[in-house]
């Protein structure tokens, strides 16, 4: 079992296509041409859900979001790539997101601060923290 299995299985619960979820968000969040975390955190702000990602960044309680919310903060195209590279319904795709995003973007920002030329080593650590 690999680091990103393990990841999805304390996340998720488990499963191939969980694992598969996984993969597809820290490939998304990890893509410096497609903005990274800073880039789904203006994303998600510009779609007026600042207050639930600011929730997540900041060291305080995460705010929880709705299927609905992830839908409309990622878009239709988002949505529907990550549900292809998991071989999972779109639906599927927004519900699994309302749990891992949050735990994601706060465990990626420990100090309430995002750091771009950070996030790898932040990344590396995300895993090992859930790896415990």
């Amino acid at each position: 079992m690999g680091i990103l299995d393990s990841i999805a299985g304390q996340i998720l619960g488990g499963g191939k296509t969980q694992n598969s979820l996984v993969n597809a968000i820290m490939s998304m969040l990890g893509n410096q041409q497609a903005g990274g975390l800073v880039g789904l955190v203006e994303q998600l702000n510009s779609k007026g859900l600042g207050d639930i990602v600011n929730s997540w960044v900041s060291t305080g309680k995460n705010l929880p979001i709705t299927p609905e919310q992830i839908q409309e903060g990622l878009g239709e195209k988002t949505i529907s790539k990550l549900a292809s590279q998991a071989g999972i319904s779109p639906e599927d795709v927004s519900s699994q997101l309302t749990k891992l995003l949050p735990q994601v973007v706060d465990k990626l920002t420990p100090d309430g601060k995002i750091s771009q030329n950070d996030i790898m080593s932040k990344g590396m650590d995300l895993l090992k923290g859930l790896l415990k």
